[in-house]
């Protein structure tokens, strides 16, 4: 009767891939997930211009440290490639926290700073 165990040892592994099969992610495969996207968001934040710590607001249930990561590898390599920032086109909780009530104001465009020559816009 030593059947059954060889037989439940040899197709234990085509269990265990029909997992992959189904798609059910294993816990490696789910951390490494997890440290990717929250590089990408960390990444993207630094060339939004974005400091780290609107970064964290923003993006409360991403991985801070891998978060961190890309932001800092995204800025040397901003820095060594003279890559300026750009600017967002979306709002962020941050940004209609600061925003004012009415809508009218909310169509206007933000207030040009003073060039090299030092006058002001009016």
């Amino acid at each position: 009767m030593s059947r059954p165990p060889q037989l439940l040892l040899l197709l234990c592994p085509v269990w265990l891939a029909g997992c992959d099969l189904l798609g059910i992610e294993g816990a490696s495969a789910v951390q490494a997930r997890r440290e990717a996207e929250g590089k990408a968001i960390g990444a993207a934040c630094r060339h939004a211009g974005r400091a780290i710590e609107d970064c964290y607001a923003l993006n409360k249930k991403a991985d801070k440290a891998a978060v961190f990561a890309g932001w800092r590898e995204m800025n040397d390599y901003m820095t060594e490639n003279k890559i300026e920032v750009v600017a967002p086109s979306g709002t962020g909780e941050a940004e209609l926290a600061a925003r004012p009530a009415d809508d009218e104001d909310l169509d206007e465009a933000p207030a040009k700073k003073p060039g090299k020559s030092g006058h002001k816009d009016g």
